[in-house]
């Protein structure tokens, strides 16, 4: 048995305990969200598992400012992360609130609500009555067509006799069917962007480089509106978990521990244990000098694992992709008497050269990221190179904010007053803008998860959790309804509230 070194040691020898037993069926170097799922699965699966912190320090939270590196992220109030807290149990150890602010779209120079149901569009004052018509129309047409599936009216036919639409029109670019629907471009930005979540230019078709088709649109706009209401005090579509979305991977933690995962922190992993004779990882070197062996091991996105020369089901990228992000601190909320809001800039509403959408997700101090009086601001739009992406952040930035930064953040406070509740932008206190490379999980005898990407929600981050999870229990139900512990206080383990902190 040989060792090949591992990119993310190096850590000082110290005093570590000696890890007993020295074999598991999995073993996991990283607690990012997907490892702390897989883990939660595995253990929930009747795998003995193994996860080690890899960071050489555990630093104590700071209450004052919480940053999401991968942000914005949000979850829809009905999508599967949401199911997986409950079913996981994992609903016991963090709680949500809504984004009550809803969403605005960034148009002609000036921010608008986004009428993304039936109530907002009779209550939006800003869109003309031809507009407010054709809306009403399309959604009560989608709205259809999900009930329709929902039910399972396919053997009954097609088309407008069953509610369904089309084969031909779920096939089509879903800005050609919008446009069918005669929706006026704002409508279509708002549909295509702020509720379809559409990243590029859609209005390219040919030049796109992900281009939306009827089926993609309508899947997102079913999941967008079974959202609004799923709770009973959380306003709109989107919720945020308290202290930030550090929260939820020690939730899933907590559940794999309880079915029996060993954890050990700051312990990370300085050497891979290779089989010469099978060309296959089996285990790790702890930053300890003791051996662990493993039937399955897995890596968080930072290790880079040397090559085996063994076949990889993972396509290979010549050109990773990239997003573009920015954390700012602000001194009031970009919407009036709202602290968490959602703000979409379309492509092409900077500048003509913007061929992707810019999100921006404010955040107060009722989340605790953040002290009272200030807001936290995350942007992020995908991008091929820095120098676009960080141009179109910043430029999202320059609209939003103005930039007249105090040395002192406290100073702002003294100055937070009737002159700064009338002004028409907050203040820009303090800005961080970064591009990050997507790294996609991979499959072999070392699997590597996937890292948080372009997307707000965690809809394809757990799709491919789920895929490596397959690959080590081709036979098991991923977190199965019944995986969740029992708790004393227990009256519905599913209840959907137990999320939702008012």
């Amino acid at each position: 048995m040989a060792d090949a070194p591992a990119t993310g040691g190096g850590f000082p020898a110290q005093d570590y305990p000696t890890i007993d037993p020295t074999s598991f069926d999995v073993v996991l170097c990283g607690t990012g969200l997907p490892e702390s799922v897989l883990a939660a699965a595995c253990a929930a699966a009747g795998k003995t598992v193994l996860h080690v912190e890899t960071s050489g320090a555990v630093p104590e939270p700071s209450r004052r400012f919480t940053a999401d590196l991968v942000g914005p992220r949000l979850l829809y109030c009905a999508d599967e992360a949401v199911d997986l807290l409950l079913r996981s149990g994992g609903s016991h150890h963090v709680e949500f609130k809504s984004v009550e602010g809803g969403t605005l779209l960034y148009w002609g120079g000036d921010l608008y609500p986004v009428p993304d149901s039936r109530q907002a569009i009779f209550k939006d004052t800003t869109l003309q009555l031809r507009e407010k018509n054709l809306l009403f129309r399309f959604f009560k047409l989608v709205q259809a067509h999900i009930a329709a599936s929902a039910a399972g009216a396919a053997a009954a036919g097609e088309g407008e006799a069953s509610g369904r639409l089309s084969d031909e029109d779920l096939d089509l670019p879903f800005v050609e069917f919008l446009k069918r629907q005669n929706l006026s471009p704002k409508m279509r930005a708002v549909v295509l962007y702020a509720i379809a979540m559409a990243d590029y230019d859609q209005d390219g078709v040919e030049s796109c480089e992900r281009l939306l088709t009827t089926r993609e649109g309508v899947k997102t706009i079913a999941l967008y509106s079974s959202s609004i209401g799923r709770f009973a005090n959380a306003e709109g579509a989107f919720i945020y978990p308290m202290y930030g979305h550090g929260e939820l991977p020690q939730a899933f933690c907590r559940c794999a521990a309880v079915k029996g995962a060993l954890y050990v922190l700051r312990m990370p992993a300085t050497a891979l244990l290779v089989d010469e004779e099978k060309k296959r990882y089996v285990g790790i070197r702890l930053a300890s000098g003791q051996d662990i062996l493993c039937q399955q091991l897995i890596l968080d996105p930072s290790y880079e694992i040397p090559s085996l020369d063994m076949p990889c089901n993972a396509p290979v990228s010549n050109l990773p992709r990239k997003v573009a992000r920015g954390i700012c601190i602000i001194s009031s909320s970009v919407k009036q008497d709202s602290s968490n809001v959602l703000v979409v800039f379309p492509p092409k509403s900077l500048e003509d050269e913007q061929i992707t959408a810019v999100r921006v997700l404010q955040l107060s101090s009722n989340l605790a990221v953040c002290p009272p009086g200030m807001f936290m601001a995350y942007l992020s739009t995908p991008c091929t190179d820095a120098f676009t992406g960080k141009k179109c952040i910043n430029k999202a930035i320059d609209v939003l904010f103005s930039t007249k930064v105090s040395n002192d953040l406290e100073d702002h406070l003294e100055k937070n007053s009737e002159e700064n509740k009338e002004s028409v932008k907050p203040t820009l206190l303090w800005s961080c803008v970064y591009v990050q490379e997507i790294i996609q999980g991979t499959s072999g005898t070392a699997l590597s998860c996937p890292m948080p990407d372009e997307n707000m929600d965690y809809r394809s981050i757990l799709e491919s959790t789920k895929k490596l999870f397959t690959d080590i229990c081709p036979n098991e139900e991923f977190l199965p309804r019944n995986s969740a512990p029992k708790y004393a206080s227990d009256d519905d383990s599913n209840s959907a509230e137990a999320l939702y902190s008012t």
